[in-house]
């Protein structure tokens, strides 16, 4: 099995604004990133992907993911929109990483170190939000056609959170329902992270203390 360290986990799923020394810090403000302009085709597929987010409230199955280095590891996760996500690491790293709306929290029984970052300071935010538009806090820089779907790759309008994120969307029949197959993580040094969601239900909603993630209290 790879050696995955904390930090490299939380890389993995997180990526953008934590990837210098001094986690969880803004990039100095810039000026807005326009938006390309897209074929009716293209805008029919983000208008697609931006509802079909905006739907997704609810969802849980199993995950692999796909650091820069070629390390793979898998576990569960939970969706609860918006704001909630918890991926729960197989062993032996058996790591937690829970979105609770505000913070993201992360748990390392190995280290037993337990970490907060903002949550608005993560690519991941992007489709955890209560509002999802791809024409104000992000936009979308690439459309791309695939064999059964196609690719959103989006960024940080105002450039705050360096880095971007990837989403793939998959459907059966031309024009038919959407699913979210993954999403691709590329930080600031143009290193990419791959989630592929192995599987996906919504057919119930995930139990709330499912993410709430609290500092463990130390034993005496």
């Amino acid at each position: 099995m790879p050696n995955l360290t904390k930090r490299t986990l939380l890389l993995s799923l997180m990526a953008g604004a934590m990837a210098s020394p001094v986690l969880a810090q803004r990039a100095p403000v810039q000026p807005f990133v326009s938006q390309p302009k897209f074929s009716a085709e293209d805008q029919a597929r983000i208008n697609r992907a931006q509802a079909y987010l905006q739907s997704l409230t609810i969802g849980a199955g199993r995950f692999q993911q796909t650091d820069f280095k070629g390390r793979v590891t898998q576990g569960d996760w939970w969706l609860s929109r918006p704001g909630k996500i918890r991926f729960e690491y197989d062993a032996p790293y058996a790591m937690v990483v829970v979105a609770d709306g505000k913070r993201v929290n992360m748990w390392d029984p190995r280290l037993k170190s337990f970490d907060q970052y903002p949550l608005e300071l993560t690519p991941l935010s992007l489709f955890l939000s209560k509002n999802i538009r791809f024409d104000q806090g992000v936009i979308i820089t690439e459309v791309t056609p695939t064999s059964d779907g196609f690719r959103l790759k989006a960024r940080d309008r105002r450039k705050e959170v360096e880095g971007s994120i990837t989403l793939t969307f998959i459907e059966k029949t031309k024009g038919g329902p959407l699913t979210l197959g993954e999403w691709v993580v590329t930080d600031a040094q143009n290193k990419a992270t791959r989630v592929k969601l192995l599987s996906f239900s919504t057919a119930s909603a995930p139990k709330a203390d499912l993410f709430v993630l609290n500092k463990p209290r130390e034993a005496k």
